[in-house]
């Protein structure tokens, strides 16, 4: 997600196997994927060097679109405009 555009949307499909879609907020998304990567021993490797489960999830947030679990088990989140009605 290099595109300075997508890091100013504020809300995030986040998908999980078993989980359907769901639609977050920027924060909320940020909170999904450190509980996430809490689970995960060992983090990926490009995330280990970061200080706090904070930063690799803001990271991964920046950088990617997905993470494997385990073995055939991958969530996804992607970046979405929600525009107000009316």
């Amino acid at each position: 997600m290099s595109d300075p555009l997508l890091r100013e949307l504020d809300h995030y499909v986040v998908l999980e196997p078993g989980g359907g879609e769901r639609i977050l907020t920027a924060a909320e998304t940020l909170t999904w994927l450190e509980a996430r990567l809490a689970k995960l021993e060992p983090v990926p490797a490009d995330l280990a060097g970061l200080a706090s489960p904070g930063l690799q999830a803001q990271r991964l947030l920046e950088t990617a679109c997905e993470l494997e679990l385990a073995p055939g088990l991958t969530i996804q989140w992607f970046a979405v405009r929600i525009e107000p009605p009316g």
